[in-house]
């Protein structure tokens, strides 16, 4: 989810002080200051780890220098679960594994696909432009690594649960982005299967990755997004320039992966990947793009295309047809992560 629809007379003023001129605004979500003051209305709630249907979740911190910690959800089942790794949205510069519409939709997906489920509290931008997202996936499947090999008593109530020959990488929007990106790292001419032993990555989940690129797509310079749409591509744009490094343009690789600096997929270790489409999403040109050059490129790739509704759906609930699409893509995610 790279951006969230709201209603001005909702939206709640962070922050009185006058820190001068606005630099960028993506308004009821993100505004930052030439200062460097950044402020974000609190837009959705944060929920605390709740116990629901089954599904046990704790928040674990991983990285005591960086503040990231994450989320873990695991259901009560008697077999041995895969390993999903999964990043929340929000253009790189907003959102929380603490989201109560994220809490919902995983423990809900964890529960439904038998799956363990780890929800990533990543660092944000600006104050951390990228590649600190990915550093922070990374350092994740390294402590999962670790813990997989010295397991503490502390964390024995998802260990002894997770299959880890059974990794999965997620997210979606930005989060997507961060999935794909993370699986290039460990799948750059073939490291992959060394560097997080014992883990095996299995495949990546992208839902409406955020990818982007100097070069208009015919829906970005024809199509006009309804009101309540979670992504335009204003906001889309201001998201790029918070969130690559300092100087770069939107054919930057980690934005664009089809551009000519970005690495050859036919030369990356990927494993099978299942990419999330909605079609009212501006993003849906641009997702259907890379899934070919994925295919082109020998790589597996699953495309699943939702009907009527756009960026987000699955967790904002913005459409009629919101909730019978998220439960088909609930079932997708289930029959991918269980094959």
């Amino acid at each position: 989810m790279a951006a969230i629809s709201f209603d001005p007379r909702l939206n709640v003023q962070v922050g009185q002080k006058n820190h001068g001129v606005v630099l960028e605004e993506i308004e009821g979500l993100i505004r930052v200051y030439k200062n460097g003051h950044v402020e974000r209305p609190p837009i959705i709630p944060i929920v605390p780890c709740t116990v629901a249907g089954g599904v046990i979740a704790k928040d674990v911190v991983i990285d005591k220098f960086t503040s990231s910690w994450t989320r873990i959800y695991a259901p009560s089942y008697s077999s041995k679960m895969p390993l999903l790794v999964y990043f929340h949205g929000g253009g790189f510069c907003v959102g929380s594994s603490a989201w109560s519409c994220y809490h919902e939709f995983l423990s809900a997906l964890a529960s439904k696909a038998g799956c363990i489920i780890f929800s990533v509290n990543y660092r944000l931008a600006p104050e951390n432009r990228l590649p600190a997202a990915y550093d922070d996936g990374i350092n994740t499947l390294m402590w999962v690594k670790q813990q997989a090999l010295n397991g503490s008593n502390e964390q024995k109530w998802w260990l002894s649960q997770c299959d880890f020959s059974s990794l999965f990488l997620a997210g979606d929007s930005s989060g997507a982005n961060i999935a794909y990106n993370v699986a290039t790292r460990l799948g750059s001419y073939g490291r992959s299967d060394s560097s997080i032993k014992p883990l095996v990555l299995k495949g990546t989940i992208l839902i409406q990755p955020f990818f982007g690129g100097e070069v208009r797509t015919a829906i970005e310079m024809h199509d006009t997004q309804p009101a309540n749409s979670a992504l335009t591509l204003s906001a889309s744009d201001t998201y790029w320039r918070l969130s690559l490094p300092l100087g770069a343009n939107r054919d930057h690789p980690w934005c664009n992966p089809l551009a000519k600096a970005a690495a050859k997929l036919r030369e990356l270790k990927l494993p099978a990947t299942m990419v999330c489409i909605s079609e009212m999403d501006i993003l849906k040109d641009r997702n259907l793009e890379f899934c070919n050059a994925l295919a082109s490129a020998g790589k597996r790739v699953e495309t699943k295309m939702y009907k009527g509704v756009g960026h987000a759906f699955q967790i904002l609930h913005n459409s009629p047809f919101s909730q019978i699409r998220s439960q088909e893509m609930m079932s997708h995610l289930k029959t991918f992560i269980n094959q």
